[in-house]
């Protein structure tokens, strides 16, 4: 059983009887001694993509979920649905846009390094790798000695994401994109 300090940014859970993944985890420390930190934990209902929110102590346990992790690849979408396949043994898994909620902007076709998270054969949602590389589709055009200022402007690639971009940085570049903050990370 995992307790509320121990979990991680897309681990499955279950709640009353309910399968929900873990979107966001917030820690905060109290200022007077002796407190214990609470963790400020958000969930989405897998599948149905109920929100839930609670604050918990970091020794709150929560109910372990018998979860298989199958690398996977994106693909094409049909629909309001997703299609996944196996790497290993090519069976394909199809998932709706409600489980897919703020991964979605991540997905290009072809897509490979993915994990689909299986609970009693079946698919609850994906795992995106750590960093994605996408192509600049629109930005505003290159500074002259803009490399000097840290100073960033928006850039939107072809899937809709738009991140903060160094301002040195013409459409056309591919760019590393963290996908857990959605940050820029370098170019690629």
């Amino acid at each position: 059983m995992p307790a509320a300090n121990e979990l991680k940014k897309g681990q499955i859970v279950e709640i009353n009887g309910h399968y929900y993944q873990v979107k966001n985890i917030e820690a905060k420390s109290p200022s007077s001694r002796g407190a214990q930190t609470l963790y400020k934990i958000r969930f989405n209902q897998v599948p149905g993509g109920r929100k839930l929110e609670g604050s918990y102590t970091g020794s709150d346990q929560f109910p372990s979920v018998d979860m298989q992790r199958r690398d996977a690849s994106f693909l094409y979408k049909d629909g309001d649905f997703y299609t996944f396949m196996d790497s290993e043994n090519y069976t394909q898994y199809s998932l709706g846009e409600s489980e897919l909620e703020g991964l979605l902007e991540y997905l290009l076709d072809g897509m490979e390094g993915l994990s689909v998270l299986i609970v009693d054969d079946q698919p609850l949602a994906i795992e995106l790798p750590q960093s994605v590389i996408m192509t600049v589709v629109d930005t505003t055009p290159v500074i002259k000695g803009a490399t000097a200022a840290a100073r960033t402007k928006p850039a939107r690639m072809a899937t809709g994401l738009e991140v903060q971009v160094p301002e040195y940085l013409a459409p056309g570049e591919n760019i590393k994109i963290n996908t857990e903050t959605g940050k820029f990370m370098s170019r690629a």
